[in-house]
C-alpha cells in the first residue's frame, strides 16, 4: 500500500498543492486528471522527490519517506521504490536500446552486467521491442522510445510505476502502441499512478480516478463512479466534453 499525506509545494509564494492525501492499493492503477495547471504532474513528481514538498510524507509498504527530512539515503531507498515514466523519453542518444535499459541496473541497482542484459532484453521483449535491441534512440519511432522509457522503467522492479502524460509527446497514431503496452502490464498487477489526458485510456484501465484542480483533489472514487456519476460540480463539467465526445 501507498499513502500520501499532506504533501504541499510551492514554487514563491505560488501553493500548487495544497494538503495533498491519497492512498493506492498494491496492484491499483490511479488516474489523476484535471486540467493544465491542476498541479498532476508537480503531484507525480514530489512522489518519488523529483520535487521538493513543502512538507508531507510518503509510505511505500514498511518504508516511509518524511519529506521535511529528506536525508540522502531515504532519498535513494524511495527511488529504488519507484520509477518514472516521464512525457519526453529522456533516453541517451549516445546509447542503444538495450544499453538504455540495463545503464540503471547496473548503475543504480548494482547489479552484474550479465544479469542486467538478460532482465533488459526480457521486458524489452514484453514491450515489443526484442528486435530493436541494438537501435539508437535516433532510429526509433516516438512510439517505439517511450516503449524503451517503459521498458527501462519496468526493469528497476519498482513497487509503482509512476506516469506522466506518457502520450503527450506523440503523433495521435502513435499513442495506441503505447497505451497496449501500458494496459498489458496493468493486467499484470503492477501498482500504477498515471497523469493522462486520455480519458478512454483512464476509464478502461484505472480501478480508482483522483481528479485535481487548482492544487486541490476534488474527487476520489473508483472509476465507474466517477466517469458514470460524479459527484462534484467541477469533475461533471470537467468529463462532459469526454462524455459528449464518445455519444458522437
Amino acid at each position: 500500500m501507498i499513502q500520501v499525506k499532506n504533501v504541499t509545494k510551492s514554487f514563491g509564494s505560488h501553493e500548487v498543492l495544497k494538503d495533498i492525501s491519497l492512498t493506492v492499493n498494491k496492484g491499483e492503477v490511479v488516474a489523476i486528471l484535471g486540467p493544465s495547471g491542476s498541479g498532476k504532474t508537480t503531484l507525480l513528481r514530489c512522489l518519488n522527490y523529483l520535487e521538493k514538498p513543502s512538507k508531507g510524507s510518503i509510505q511505500i509498504g514498511d518504508f516511509r519517506f518524511d519529506y521535511s527530512r529528506p536525508y540522502k539515503s531515504n532519498i535513494r531507498q524511495l527511488r529504488l521504490k519507484t520509477a518514472m515514466v516521464f512525457q519526453q523519453y529522456h533516453l541517451f542518444k549516445h546509447r542503444t536500446v538495450l544499453e538504455n535499459v540495463m545503464e540503471g541496473l547496473v548503475i543504480v541497482h548494482k547489479i552484474p552486467k550479465a544479469q542486467a542484459r538478460q532482465r533488459s532484453v526480457e521486458v524489452l521483449e514484453k514491450v515489443g521491442l526484442g528486435d530493436k535491441l541494438a537501435f539508437y534512440p535516433s532510429q526509433l519511432s516516438g512510439g517505439q522510445q517511450q516503449r524503451v522509457g517503459i521498458a527501462r522503467a519496468l526493469a528497476l522492479n519498482p513497487e509503482v510505476l509512476l506516469f506522466d502524460e506518457p502520450t503527450s509527446a506523440l503523433d495521435p497514431e502513435l499513442v495506441g502502441e503505447v497505451l497496449d503496452v501500458i494496459r498489458t502490464i496493468a493486467k499484470e498487477g503492477v501498482t500504477m499512478i498515471i497523469v493522462t489526458h486520455e480519458m478512454g485510456f483512464a476509464r478502461e484501465v484505472s480501478n480508482h480516478v483522483v481528479f485535481m484542480e487548482h492544487g486541490n483533489i476534488i474527487e476520489v472514487g473508483d472509476s465507474r463512479t466517477i466517469f458514470e456519476n460524479p459527484k462534484e460540480e467541477r469533475t461533471i463539467q470537467f468529463l462532459s466534453r469526454f462524455k459528449h465526445m464518445t455519444k458522437v
